[in-house]
């Protein structure tokens, strides 16, 4: 098992790539701590855990957009383990539906506000107890392929993966010499319960758009966020590892080059 007993914490473990996030990391030996912001979403990643089987882990409420909670959540963390090995950042705000022009300047703040405040006070806190520990730590950030190839009516959200991407390397340097590596994976398109509501078009649209003709599945990104925790990327720091299939890497998709 590559995380026995590592103490590992991952944001937004309430759905989705979250709790298949968790679920990895409880496969493979790890101690996890599943936050939300709220209780019921918290316990919803529970039941989903519980439903595979899986009983290693301890749920963690906190908004993580609010500097106390989170403070209190590594207090506990801290009473109940001693220490934090692994956090990753996960916890989002899609800012789905807001076009530039309509949209509030509350909303802008508030996607900002959960995706890219939350992850840096997240991780401060996190270091705080990585730089106490002999073995100090790794923090992987979920960030996404929006911030260098943008898509329509999601400024906000494109905006702070941005901003992740910058983090994600300002945090490498300044951490680096300290003995925490931070890296980052960038997902596109990835199958979740969010495709339940699209149609069977929309869905084939979607994947002419990837060179491979599929989505990743939430275990594809899982399997990137253990790599980039695990000891065999020792090595790699500030690094951003894009799992979308090819998008990236494709100027135009098939059906419109032509």
């Amino acid at each position: 098992m590559r995380f026995k007993d590592k103490v590992v914490l991952v944001t937004g473990a309430t759905r989705n790539t979250g709790v298949g996030i968790a679920a990895l990391f409880i496969k493979e030996g790890a101690k996890v701590c599943i936050n939300g912001s709220t209780v019921k979403g918290v316990k919803n990643g529970a039941m989903k855990l519980n439903s595979m089987g899986l009983v290693n882990f301890h749920e963690f409420k906190a908004d993580i957009t609010n500097t106390q909670q989170v403070k209190e959540m590594f207090k506990l963390i801290h009473k109940k383990f001693g220490q934090i090995d692994i956090l990753v950042n996960n916890a989002v705000d899609q800012g789905i539906g807001m076009k530039f022009d309509t949209m509030e300047p509350e909303h802008f703040l508030k996607v900002l506000k959960t995706n890219l405040f939350g992850t840096f006070q997240v991780s401060q806190q996190a270091v705080k107890l990585m730089l106490n520990q002999e073995s100090k730590g790794v923090i992987v950030n979920l960030g996404s392929n929006v911030s260098t190839r943008a898509i329509h009516d999601r400024t906000a959200y494109v905006t702070s993966k941005g901003g992740i991407d910058a983090l994600t390397r300002s945090m490498s340097i300044d951490l680096g010499p300290k003995g925490i590596r931070v890296n980052m994976v960038a997902p596109g398109y990835i199958f979740t319960d969010r495709w339940d509501k699209l149609t069977v078009d929309h869905v084939t649209r979607r994947r002419s758009n990837i060179p491979i003709g599929i989505e990743a599945t939430i275990d594809d990104i899982a399997q990137a966020v253990a790599f980039l925790a695990s000891d065999v990327a020792k090595n790699i720091n500030g690094e951003r590892l894009v799992v979308d299939g090819g998008c990236s890497a494709q100027h135009l998709p098939m059906d419109v080059d032509q």
